[in-house]
């Protein structure tokens, strides 16, 4: 029998997942492009490595690897995983809000194709 907190390990998932996807982007946006030379794009990705910021994100992502790996214990992948796909509403959400990335009305139609594509899985 599924409860309601059980539903916080899929929440946790999502949690874990936007924050990471969004630090990543706000610190290596502060870090500049990657360099073309090999040697110093292998320099410049290990320096991302050590920044707290993206190190965090990294943590988040295992965090919410482990969430997920708990969710699998309470629910069916079959009706656990669409909901996996409100990342990429929150991420365009906050993209724009927090990182003032631009929202067009193509990508208003998409996560609202994406919305209700989610309520309907989860129905099923």
């Amino acid at each position: 029998m599924i409860r309601l907190l059980d539903y916080l390990y899929i929440v946790a998932t999502i949690v874990f997942t936007v924050y990471g996807q969004l630090i990543l982007k706000f610190r290596i946006s502060k870090f500049g492009p990657l360099p073309v030379d090999a040697f110093a794009k292998l320099k410049f990705l290990i320096s991302l490595l050590f920044d707290p910021a993206i190190f965090s994100g990294f943590a988040a992502a295992f965090l919410a690897s482990l969430a997920w790996m708990a969710a699998m214990t309470k629910f069916d992948l079959s009706y656990a995983y669409p909901f996996m796909s409100l990342n990429f509403v929150i991420v365009l959400l906050l993209s724009g809000y927090l990182l003032h990335e631009p929202f067009t009305l193509q990508k208003t139609v998409g996560v609202t194709l994406i919305v209700l594509g989610t309520m309907v899985a989860a129905r099923g």
